[in-house]
């Protein structure tokens, strides 16, 4: 089974593809991750996303398909997998099934934008352990402070009020015309995401038909 998860940044897209991948053992590639990854070991292609990343721009799409293609290619995906985070647009979208990469089925997890901003702007992060927490739905004991270190909790980059209406500008305008492209191609899904977490994952298994 070969999936996409489409939808909104803080739309679930992570959530659902960790209890997937888990269910149907297939591993997620979240390009996020892969990405991080490489800046983390200071990778070339790693410096290059970096300075899109942090301008709140999309890295280019022949960095991210030359990942994703080197991903898919290793063993553990050979019964398939989840794609969280690719393609972004129609051209990364073409670029895949260029490449032979295609999927069985695209899911959409549909959200509205105030909620995906309420959602992402009470995230906060661990500056120093990376511990993840949520001002409503997972605070910490002591406001502004980690649990598990004690150090301070920062708004990541990513979650700051401007740089989300920026994002979810971006989704709409150039991510929301993949619907079309999977609709056409008879693999897409729709799925409600304002809702528990167990309930969305329920629709999507249903969607699969698994």
């Amino acid at each position: 089974m070969k999936l996409i998860l489409l939808g909104a940044p803080g739309a679930g897209k992570g959530t659902q593809a960790e209890i997937i991948s888990e269910k149907l053992h297939i591993p997620t590639i979240s390009t996020g991750n892969i990405l991080r990854e490489a800046i983390k070991n200071g990778t070339e292609t790693g410096l290059k996303a970096k300075s899109f990343m942090d301008a709140g721009k999309l890295v280019p799409d022949d960095v991210i398909i030359g990942i994703v293609s080197e991903r898919v290619a290793q063993p553990d995906c050979a019964n398939g997998f989840i794609l969280d985070g690719v393609p972004r647009t129609i051209p990364q979208a073409e670029a895949l099934e260029a490449a032979g990469i295609h999927f069985d089925r695209v899911i959409s997890i549909e959200i509205e934008d105030a909620v995906i901003e309420a959602r992402m702007t009470g995230r906060r992060v661990c500056g120093s352990c990376g511990a993840s927490y949520h001002i409503t739905a997972h605070p910490p004991k002591v406001e502004g402070i980690c649990d598990a270190c004690g150090k301070e909790l920062v708004i990541r980059k990513d979650d700051a009020p401007e740089t989300v209406k920026n994002r979810l500008k971006v989704f709409h305008a150039e991510t929301e015309p993949l619907k079309n492209f999977y609709e056409k191609l008879g693999v897409l899904k729709l799925v409600e995401g304002n809702q528990p977490i167990e309930s969305a994952t329920k629709d999507i298994l249903a969607a699969l038909g698994v």
